[in-house]
């Protein structure tokens, strides 16, 4: 369901669907708990929701604010995963230009066929989450095939083959990490604690006794608000590959691979 809200729903309506239904959830459990607990106006209750809304909101907020950056530093990595591969994947092109004409010409069919399998087969499935190594293996097999059967003969030849391979064995590392970073999400304990503190948070802004009913109204909104803006931005951040923010394939269609498309 998350998977399928990232990429089929735009980033504003998610927002106003999340964070909009999160505080109109809240806002209707504080007038149901004031018609089954009317004392709740009186703020009996303050002196105790009040600690533990301070204790819990410490210790929720240093939670989620270490959620928070590590999800955008997956983020961010994963998105320099992907432009070392497809940089090191552009070397493999330039190099190839030092081979005779028929090997160059084998190497750059098997490295289009390799970037068209990543952008339009892989690519897909690691949005859903199923990023599969099987989609692109043929084709990195091509690629290794055509220098194994090059045998380069000059010093120059030499020089390029070696590097090119050293290239392409870090493209076959990067590949691998890329799919684990599209098969990645939060542990399901630290998913409990996140959307179970919220639940929890928002209960003790319940709790919390204000006579007026419009500026409870608005405490117990605010409070949902902030909880749901938090809340959002782990599910949009949990899955590098998929949504609106995700890590684009663009870095496949540019500089020496730009032949290809």
């Amino acid at each position: 369901m998350e998977l399928w809200l990232l990429n089929h729903v735009p980033t504003v309506p998610l927002a106003v669907l999340v964070v909009g239904g999160f505080v109109l959830a809240a806002v209707a459990a504080s007038v149901l708990a004031l018609r089954r607990f009317p004392g709740l106006a009186e703020g009996e209750y303050n002196d105790m929701a009040g600690v533990l809304l301070g204790m819990f909101g410490a210790i929720y907020g240093i939670i989620l604010a270490f959620v928070v950056v590590n999800l955008w530093t997956d983020l961010h990595d994963a998105g320099h995963t992907v432009a070392a591969e497809a940089s090191a994947v552009s070397q493999i092109v330039r190099d190839a230009e030092a081979f005779p004409p028929a090997t160059r010409a084998a190497v750059l069919t098997a490295v289009h066929d390799y970037v068209h399998a990543v952008v339009e087969d892989q690519w897909p499935l690691m949005r859903a989450g199923q990023g599969d190594s099987a989609v692109t293996t043929r084709a990195v097999d091509g690629m290794y095939r055509v220098f194994v059967g090059y045998q380069p003969e000059t010093a120059s030849e030499q020089a390029f083959y070696a590097k090119a391979l050293d290239s392409l064995n870090e493209v076959a590392g990067l590949r691998r990490s890329r799919l684990a970073d599209s098969r990645g999400s939060l542990p399901e304990l630290l998913q409990a604690l996140i959307f179970g503190g919220a639940v929890v948070m928002t209960a003790l802004a319940l709790v919390y006794g204000v006579r007026d009913r419009r500026v409870r109204l608005l405490f117990v909104g605010t409070a949902a608000t902030l909880i749901g803006f938090s809340l959002l931005l782990v599910v949009v951040l949990d899955r590098p590959f998929s949504g609106d923010l995700s890590v684009s394939p663009q870095p496949f269609k540019e500089s020496a691979l730009a032949r290809f498309w």
